[in-house]
C-alpha cells in the first residue's frame, strides 16, 4: 500500500481483477463510508482530495474505482463490465472494507450513476450497509433525460440564441428510448454539452479540468479512460437505459439520506425528492445543496461537507 501524508492508495484483487481504493482515514472508532462515481465509467478519486482533506471530518471514507473505469481500468482493459458484476465487485470490496476497518457496516454513498449502484446495494444487502447517502441521484434515466431536455430547451428559448436553438434542433429525437448506440451516446454528448452552457449540468470547464490535473492521485495515463469511458460502458449504459429505481422497491431497512444540488437538471432534483419523500426507511433526510447543480460536492463543498458530518455524526 502506498501511504502519503493525506491519503492512501491501494490495489486489491476482487473478482479476478485488480481495484483500485483511495482510503481518506481518520479515527479508527468513525464510520466507514465508500463513495460510488457516476458515468458510468467516470471515476471521481481524482476530485477526493477537493472533498475530504478538512479537518472536521468525521468518517473514514474509500473512493474506489470501478470495472471500466479509472486506474482499476488501465490494471484491466480487458475487464469490461456490466451492471450484474459491478454489483458484485462492490460486495466483494464492501466486505474487504469491513474487515479491514473491522465494521459490522460500511455507509454507501453513490453519485450519479454511482446512486443507482448504491441503491441497488442499500436495498438487496441492509446486512452490510450502515447508511445509504445519494448524491446526483437517479430514479429513472429516461425521464431524468426527457425532463432536463425540457429545461434546457425552455432556458435556451428564453436567452434567444438562435445558434444554440439550431443546434438543438440538429440532434433531433431525444431522448432515444428505445437503444443505446454510438448515435445515442452522441446525442447525450451534445445535450451535455448544451446543458453545461446554461448551468443545467456538469459543465466540465477550465476551472475543472484545472482540478482534476492539480489531484495528488491523477497523471497522464490517468486521462486515457476518461475519453474511452462511455465507449467502455456501452453495456452498462443500454441496462441503463430501462433503469426505474420505484420498480426496485420503496421500502428500506437502512436509513437513507439525499444529498442533492438544488440546481441539478442532468439528474432532475425535483423526480428525485418526489422518490424520497414517497419511500419508507427507519430514517430520512434531504439536503439540498446551495448554489449547487450535479457535482454539489464540488460546487457547494462546505454546505455538502456540513451535510455529510451531520449524518455520520448520527449514526453513532
Amino acid at each position: 500500500m502506498k501511504k502519503a501524508k493525506n491519503y492512501e492508495e491501494e490495489y486489491v484483487s476482487i473478482n479476478c481483477i485488480e481495484h483500485y481504493l483511495l482510503h481518506y482515514k481518520t479515527k479508527k472508532e468513525e464510520p466507514v463510508l465508500l463513495f460510488i462515481h457516476g458515468g458510468p465509467g467516470q471515476s471521481e478519486a481524482m476530485m477526493a482530495y477537493i472533498v475530504e482533506e478538512y479537518t472536521s471530518r468525521n468518517y473514514n471514507i474509500v473512493y474506489y474505482d470501478q470495472r471500466g473505469a479509472g486506474k482499476t481500468y488501465l490494471k484491466n482493459k480487458k475487464a469490461k463490465p456490466d451492471t450484474e458484476i459491478l454489483k458484485k465487485d462492490l460486495l466483494e470490496i464492501v466486505l474487504y472494507l469491513k474487515k479491514t476497518y473491522k465494521k459490522d457496516k460500511v455507509g454507501i454513498i453513490g453519485h450519479s450513476w454511482g446512486s443507482v449502484l448504491g441503491s441497488l446495494f442499500a436495498l438487496e444487502h441492509p446486512e452490510h450497509t450502515l447508511c445509504y447517502i445519494g448524491c446526483g441521484q437517479v430514479i429513472n434515466l429516461i425521464e431524468n433525460e426527457r425532463v432536463g431536455y425540457n429545461k434546457l430547451k425552455d432556458a435556451i428559448e428564453r436567452s434567444g440564441n438562435k445558434k444554440d436553438r439550431k443546434k438543438l434542433e440538429k440532434i433531433g429525437e431525444y431522448p432515444i428510448v428505445d437503444r443505446f448506440d454510438i448515435d445515442t451516446y452522441r446525442k447525450i454528448g451534445k445535450v451535455r454539452k448544451l446543458q453545461g452552457k446554461y448551468h443545467l449540468a456538469a459543465d466540465f470547464d477550465k476551472n475543472m479540468i484545472k482540478m482534476f490535473l492539480s489531484s495528488p492521485v491523477m497523471g497522464l495515463a490517468d486521462i486515457f479512460p476518461f475519453l474511452t469511458s462511455m465507449l467502455v460502458n456501452m453495456q452498462v449504459m443500454k441496462e441503463l437505459m430501462s433503469f426505474d429505481l420505484r420498480s426496485k422497491g420503496m421500502e428500506y431497512q437502512v436509513p437513507v439520506y439525499y444529498v442533492l444540488g438544488e440546481n441539478d437538471q442532468q439528474t432532475p432534483v425535483e423526480i428525485s425528492i418526489t422518490y424520497f419523500n414517497e419511500i419508507i426507511a427507519p430514517n430520512k433526510k434531504l439536503y439540498l445543496i446551495k448554489d449547487a447543480g450535479h457535482i454539489a460536492m464540488i460546487d457547494n463543498v462546505d454546505d455538502y461537507r456540513v451535510a455529510v458530518c451531520e449524518i455520520t455524526g448520527g449514526l453513532q
